[in-house]
């Protein structure tokens, strides 16, 4: 054998060597991966989540934000750029550079329905771009918010295909959380594809930002210590700032009274700074407000402190993510990797979340349940706001505030749901430092400009599926250009039912009746008014140019400028899978009903832990049982034996000193123990809770709670009103154990029990209300999966 390098070939091809009798007649080679182009760059996505265009200081906002200030003087800030009006189809783009649609991710996979645009599942002729450049000797990272799974198959049974780590979207690892947010402070985590725990509890110093940036320095530190040649990819997607607004309060005081000048003065402040910075031209407008949000002036004293204090949680979340992507930027920088990262950075995946409603909350789930949250009690627990056991949300006039200078904010067509901040970095491949860019582009265009700053081409087959076109367009072109023309001449939007499309400089676009909190529209689609803007004219949406116009006079000019437009809207429609047009929000929550159905028996083991809410017993709305079969040691037991949700709201079966009890936690919280009086003897034991729902109402009627240890009734009480839509945003049903935040404050988070548990079987009554409409349950559970967005 030769002394010299071995020869090698490409993996798949064919054998270069030479095979004798034996080995010393014969010639060896070995098989290789593909290698990655010659200074083919490092690839960095950093997301924001739920943040607009008016927060962050690179574009104009008040929020103090000092590497992302860095990162736009040593590259480029991009005016113009485009989203979808919420997460996962934001996402979904911008891994694949297909529309929304095209990929089946219309809006949140929660809400998918049987249609190719709307039904949530990836398709395998269009995989992503960690699946194109692995063919190309790159290493993909997956880390943080992950929602693009279908919700069905988030459990330990799979599929897998459809995971961050599964063919379709191809990264080789994965660490975060697969919903659509999570508890900042006890997260819902996986590592690959197995559930575990965070690393901390808040009490040692977790924060989820913070975790999810160690986990990114260590991955790519020793992916460059193994092999500096080899370039990766980081998909870097913070819970930050998506409502629960969690952070410690150092950095929640460092905002103290810095908004008190409410959300109207906001506004001015931050349009007028916008101007200054060239981000807006001089002549633009503020767009007006949402029909009835409050007028800052007009509120109490009492609701000025309140939600001042909600922003400054806001501000500190959002300050707070910034230096923890500085600790990114300075790794990146002490181990000279980041001059030659393409480091993309999307402030915000679609504008402000304005779901928080007019006044803000304490608890998401008081929305969803219907529960109506005083400005007196959230004065009363102010402090508590931000921190464990919180889930809070700050109200509507924040966002909107956020979105300066646009109108309307996530999920709207209008640009303050669609319109986001861009900062483009990569000092070797792009000469401009510190420039604005105003071209239009949308987030579908981010694969293709990965793909030409590399250098190569998508590929034709991928896991043996021959690749659909990608349908975005290269940005590049602009990196050294500030005047070339957008070489994105069309965009169409639509999401929820709202519809719009820029042309060359023009828009149109629909509000289709519904608040961001509310659960229906107030119109069918052929009442929907086309708003038609000229966005030189008026870059904000602030003028309607249909406004007062007779839309029957067709020599008008304007009324032909939006006949135009929304003709190729229709067929931008057609294209691309948005029809049909669907505006049954509440009822696209069940549209699954039947394929994958919900079982009245159903029966877990000891070892059952972190499954969905959806995936275990459906306790909502009925009469139901448990019966559970433990082994109780000698001394005294605690801990849960069955558990359904977290602080939020929920139930637990556990034992406290032996004792049997169940606890009902209806938001507020408003808890319910229905508790025995005598302490189990050591042994087997069968434990069995019963809950008859006697309320007359079809969702969260009340009912009477009963608890039985070995056949015997030992405790009875009544449940006034139990939770109708979800207990929670990402707490689990555990066995055993009760995962993430307490059920009760009678044990801790993370609580487990100190006997066994054999099994536990639940029997799930069909005694819906006789009035039991399939609309006013979907119109209900709505609310719930619009939080989880």
């Amino acid at each position: 054998m030769s002394k010299d390098k071995p020869k090698t070939y490409r993996e798949g091809g064919r054998f270069p060597g030479r095979i004798g009798r034996t080995w010393e007649d014969s010639e060896p080679a070995f098989p290789v991966p593909s290698p990655a182009p010659k200074d083919a760059p490092n690839i960095l996505y950093i997301i924001l989540d739920d943040v607009g265009y008016g927060w962050c200081e690179p574009f104009g906002g008040l929020i103090h934000t000092p590497h992302l200030m860095r990162l736009a003087r040593g590259g480029l800030s991009y005016s113009h750029f485009t989203t979808t009006a919420l997460c996962s189809p934001t996402r979904a783009c911008l891994v694949t550079g297909r529309n929304h649609h095209s990929v089946g991710m219309a809006n949140i996979t929660e809400l998918a329905t049987g249609y190719p645009g709307y039904n949530g599942r990836q398709p395998q002729d269009k995989a992503g771009i960690p699946a194109m450049l692995h063919q190309h000797g790159y290493t993909s990272f997956c880390i943080g918010k992950w929602h693009n799974t279908p919700s069905e198959e988030t459990t330990i049974a799979g599929p897998y295909d459809r995971w961050p780590t599964g063919p379709v979207f191809g990264f080789d690892r994965f660490y975060g959380f697969l919903g659509g947010d999570c508890d900042q402070w006890e997260p819902k985590l996986f590592l690959d594809r197995e559930a575990i725990d965070p690393p901390r509890t808040p009490e040692q110093g977790y924060h989820l930002s913070e975790d999810l940036v160690d986990r990114t320095i260590s991955w790519v530190s020793q992916h460059y210590s193994a092999d500096p040649s080899r370039p990766w990819l980081t998909w870097l997607a913070l819970g930050c700032a998506h409502a629960p607004h969690h952070v410690a309060p150092e950095w929640i005081d460092k905002y103290k009274g810095k908004f008190d000048m409410g959300w109207d003065a906001y506004r001015e402040q931050v349009l007028a700074r916008q101007k200054k910075l060239g981000i807006v031209p001089e002549h633009t407008q503020l767009a007006p407000m949402l029909e009835g949000v409050q007028k800052w002036d007009e509120l109490s004293s009492d609701e000025k402190r309140l939600f001042a204090r909600m922003a400054e949680i806001y501000a500190g979340f959002i300050e707070h993510a910034d230096a923890q992507i500085g600790r990114l930027l300075e790794f990146l920088e002490r181990t000279g990797q980041l001059d030659n990262t393409l480091i993309f950075v999307f402030i915000g995946d679609n504008g402000s979340s304005g779901e928080g409603s007019l006044n803000g909350m304490f608890n998401e789930q008081s929305v969803a349940n219907n529960v109506e949250e005083s400005v007196k009690q959230n004065l009363e627990r102010l402090e508590q706001f931000g921190q464990p056991g919180s889930y809070n949300h700050y109200p509507v006039g924040w966002a909107l505030a956020g979105n300066t200078p646009f109108k309307l904010c996530k999920q709207y067509t209008h640009f303050g749901g669609v319109r986001n901040p861009l900062l483009v970095h990569w000092p070797r491949g792009i000469q401009a430092r510190g420039e604005l860019r105003h071209q239009f582009h949308h987030v579908i265009d981010i694969v293709p400009t990965i793909l030409e700053a590399i250098g190569i081409e998508a590929p034709q087959i991928i896991n043996s599926v021959q690749q659909a076109p990608v349908e975005g367009f290269a940005m590049n072109y602009s990196f050294d250009d500030a005047r070339a023309p957008s070489n994105h001449a069309t965009q169409y939007y639509e999401m929820l039912g709202n519809r719009g499309l820029y042309h060359d400089g023009w828009k149109v676009v629909t509000y289709h009746g519904r608040r961001p909190w509310e659960n229906k529209a107030r119109w069918d689609f052929d009442a929907d008014h086309w708003e038609l803007y000229n966005l030189a004219e008026d870059p904000s949406e602030s003028r309607d140019l249909m406004k007062g116009r007779d839309g029957s006079k067709l020599d008008d000019p304007m009324v032909k400028k939006l006949l135009e437009l929304v003709s190729l809207w229709w067929a931008e429609a057609g294209k691309y899978q948005v029809l049909p047009l669907d505006d049954r929000f509440q009822i696209r929550a069940l549209g699954r009903k039947g394929l994958y159905a919900q079982r009245e028996r159903m029966t877990f083991y000891e070892g059952s832990v972190r499954i969905q809410e959806f995936a275990g017993p459906d306790t909502k709305n009925r009469s139901w049982e448990m019966t559970a079969e433990i082994e109780v040691p000698a001394g005294d037991a605690n801990g849960p034996i069955v558990a359904l949700g977290g602080a939020s709201a929920g139930w637990s079966l556990y034992l406290k000193n032996s004792i049997p009890v169940f606890c009902y936690n209806f938001p507020g919280p408003e808890y319910t123990f229905i508790r025995a009086t005598a302490p189990l003897t050591p042994g087997r034991h069968v434990l069995r809770y019963e809950f008859e729902k006697t309320g007359p109402e079809p969702f969260g009627a009340g009912g009477t709670g009963r608890l039985f240890v070995d056949d015997a009734l030992v405790a009875e009480g009544a449940i006034k009103r139990t939770v109708s839509i979800g207990y929670s945003m990402d707490e689990t049903f555990d066995v055993g154990w009760d995962k993430g935040t307490a059920v009760t404050p009678e044990y801790g988070s993370n609580a487990r029990f100190t006997g066994r548990v054999l099994r536990v079987d639940f029997e799930l009554k069909p005694d819906f209300h006789p009035d039991y409409e399939p609309d006013k349950q979907a119109e209900a559970k709505f609310a719930h999966q619009m939080l989880r967005q």
